[in-house]
């Protein structure tokens, strides 16, 4: 890469010139490092930076001449790039599920009975209890049932959310509250699982239970009453762990008034350290009301959250052909009915706003595009022409949906680290052809697409160097390749996750390079991971993370 001779200088767009005369006062800080990779081309030897925004970037000596009484602090590390964004995870619930009752390091049938029983006893009576992050496939899904459930309680309800959030289990007590006696009872788009005597057994996939998890606006939801301060909490704990592997910025992919009240108090008692943008979900969307975000940059709205089919790693995405998936339908399921989801997403659209749809199979993605296609190019309200929709994971695609995706302007926010932790199940459910084009970022990029990169964490860890790797190598944990046509080039990866997910959310022009006039968001990284073995790029670790020119985490 060149380093350039003379610096770039402009002010952030958008500054007003009583902005700019206020700055000017401002101290100025100026970053240098072993090599920095700004991912525009460029590999400036330092960069400055007044009140969070990256104003100059060039070389050490033209940056001192242009600020010599500026701050100087050298980076100790390897590389330092843009920060990390994960456009698709789901941090507000891995926090209140730290609140709650989590369960995810729960691995047998008999501690499990143990952390439900406890959490019984605190909680007063007619609360529901509540448990995230089960892994019933740990346990066998034989052993967690309502027959299970009610031996620790047949009085309290007692709802078990699976770690995939695309199905959950209850007891007696939950599914009469539910309304739930037979089969027959699923709404569209859910289903209830039986035992061979045709008895509920309690398992209920998508929304069978979503909808009365997240019913919307003014109607009585499951969720149990958690105290706000143990929630900012846990949330400032989860955010912390996420700095550490070198995320500034994520998009939080379902968001009710629960989960934008817990933003907001972080905002509001200063300790929110990343940049948060919020998918609102679809049944708590008012076109006559829409979602006004706050005036910072560290909270945004991005859009709102639909849903049309299933899940990938879970075996229920809706697919053109059938497959041994995990559901009663032989090629997945459809979470929302064709004329109810074009008519959502067209008010979504006529609003100005960003629709973020979940779809993994390619019938569900041809779907979304058929809907996207049919409406008008330019929506009223928009603030600033034409809107990118997103397609959250976008798994499994070909040659022709990407090409309708390329015309459409759509995002894809695939998954980053899926090959690694579900080569074996991806290749078992949907077959090795669909498996070669599953997750396939090196055919959109190639295209032309803006490609952002996710976790959906806490269904998988947030840590994006494993899905640098994931995608560099495309090898599974067990080490099977999974579509080596795909494969990214480090680079690549690297755009991925930090100007890819910027994309998604309509801040490329604010965050995901190193230049002037973008957000001071880095990590410094303690090897380099352009020139190492591409196996060992999750064996990299964060020196430090910095969010708006300030340091949110450092290594012990």
């Amino acid at each position: 890469m060149s380093r350039p001779s003379t610096p770039h200088s402009r002010w952030p767009t958008g500054t007003t010139r009583a902005r700019r005369v206020a700055d000017a006062g401002r101290p100025v800080r100026i970053f240098t490092a072993e090599r920095i990779i700004a991912l525009d081309g460029t590999e400036p030897e330092a960069f400055a930076v007044r009140d969070g925004w990256i104003t100059a970037t060039g070389t050490l000596a033209l940056l001192e001449q242009q600020h010599p009484d500026a701050e100087q602090i050298r980076l100790h590390g390897a590389l330092v790039v843009p920060g990390f964004n994960d456009a698709h995870c789901h941090v507000s619930q891995a926090a209140l599920a730290r609140a709650r009752l989590d369960l995810t390091d729960v691995d047998d049938a008999d501690d499990l009975r143990r952390a439900v029983t406890d959490r019984v006893s605190t909680l007063p009576d007619g609360a529901w209890v509540i448990g995230h992050a089960l892994n019933d496939r740990r346990l066998t899904a034989d052993v967690v049932n309502r027959a299970f459930l009610d031996s620790i309680s047949r009085d309290r309800p007692i709802l078990l959310i699976q770690y995939s959030f695309h199905r959950a289990v209850a007891n007696s007590a939950a599914l009469e509250l539910m309304g739930y006696g037979t089969a027959a009872d699923a709404p569209a788009g859910g289903e209830l699982l039986t035992d061979p005597d045709g008895r509920l057994n309690g398992w209920m996939f998508e929304r069978a239970w979503l909808d009365q998890w997240l019913p919307g606006t003014g109607k009585g939801t499951l969720v149990d009453a958690t105290d706000l301060s143990a929630q900012t909490a846990a949330l400032a704990e989860v955010n912390a762990e996420l700095h550490a592997v070198g995320i500034t910025s994520y998009c939080d992919a379902i968001v009710t008034p629960v989960e934008e009240r817990l933003y907001r108090a972080a905002l509001d008692a200063g300790t929110l350290t990343p940049r948060v943008n919020m998918l609102l979900w679809h049944s708590y969307f008012d076109p006559a009301s829409p979602p006004i975000s706050p005036a910072d940059t560290r909270l945004q709205f991005a859009g709102v959250k639909m849903m049309l089919d299933g899940a990938l790693g879970g075996g229920t995405c809706l697919c053109r052909q059938p497959y041994p998936g995990e559901s009663d339908s032989p090629n997945g399921l459809q979470v929302l009915g064709d004329e109810q989801f074009t008519q959502q997403l067209r008010k979504v659209h006529d609003a100005g706003l960003r629709a973020a749809v979940h779809a993994n199979g390619d019938l569900a993605i041809s779907k979304v595009l058929d809907a996207i296609e049919s409406l008008t190019p330019d929506p009223p309200d928009a603030a600033a022409g034409r809107i990118n929709h997103r397609i959250e994971h976008c798994s499994i695609v070909d040659a022709g949906i990407i090409d309708r995706i390329k015309r459409a302007g759509v995002t894809p926010v695939p998954f980053g680290a899926f090959i690694h932790f579900y080569g074996h199940q991806i290749t078992e459910y949907y077959g090795e052809e669909r498996a070669q084009l599953t997750c396939a970022h090196r055919s959109m990029l190639d295209a032309g697409i803006a490609v952002a990169g996710s976790s959906d964490y806490p269904i998988v860890p947030i840590d994006p160097l494993l899905a640098l790797q994931s995608m560099v190598t495309r090898e599974s944990a067990d080490g099977l390749v999974v579509g080596p046509g795909q494969q990214l080039d480090v680079l690549d990866a690297l755009g991925v996750y930090t100007h890819g997910s910027a994309a998604a959310t309509g801040e490329a022009h604010l965050k995901g390079r190193l230049t002037p006039g973008q957000l001071a968001d880095f990590v410094v990284l303690d090897r380099d991971i352009t020139v190492i073995d591409s196996s060992d790029i999750h064996r990299t670790t964060v020196r430090s993370t910095w969010v708006g020119g300030e340091c949110v985490w450092s290594a012990p």
